[in-house]
């Protein structure tokens, strides 16, 4: 029995409770998750609260009204830990690839105004956070999107176009 308690021991943390949200996952996207948690819990209670939220769009430079916080945050049955985010995610996740409104509006969060991501903000984030790009990858992703030279401006709805169906149709939706 020692054998098998020593060998199950790394996949413990994985497996706390029956029907578990965690199984779901990947140990990596879990990491992955937590990471952005991490980032989201400004004031690191453990929620993720309205002034949490708040923080990381102005962190981004979006302004966000207190209904679009409100919102997001009501998409919750409850207060938003950790668990509670796993949850959500999962219950969005079908298995297969996003649906094009989920990736529009992944995009439209990087939004300055609408229809623009600042290219050098949105280089660092996808250097920064998540499944961290190199100074390479994002160059390959950027010569795929269309860039103002001047501004370094990224024509958002163009993005979307590109990467949903009927993307053109959600243009100006933030």
């Amino acid at each position: 029995m020692p054998a098998s308690k020593g060998s199950r021991s790394s996949s413990k943390k994985a497996k706390k409770g029956g029907s578990n949200v965690f199984d779901m996952f990947t140990q990596k996207q879990v990491a992955e998750f937590k990471e952005g948690f991490q980032v989201m819990d400004r004031d690191r209670d453990g929620i993720i609260s309205k002034d949490d939220l708040r923080g990381v769009y102005d962190e981004i430079g979006r302004i966000v009204t207190d209904k679009e916080l409100d919102d997001m945050l009501a998409d919750a049955p409850g207060p938003i830990n950790f668990t509670t985010l796993l949850h959500m995610f999962a219950s969005r996740s079908s298995g297969e690839s996003d649906d094009d409104d989920v990736v529009a509006k992944s995009f439209r969060a990087f939004e300055k105004e609408a229809g623009q991501i600042d290219s050098e903000q949105f280089r660092a984030m996808l250097m920064a956070f998540g499944d961290k790009f190199t100074n390479d990858e994002v160059d390959e992703a950027f010569e795929q999107m269309e860039i103002d030279e001047d501004t370094g401006i990224i024509d958002s709805n163009a993005l979307v176009a590109m990467l949903c169906a009927g993307g053109s149709d959600k243009e100006g939706e933030a």
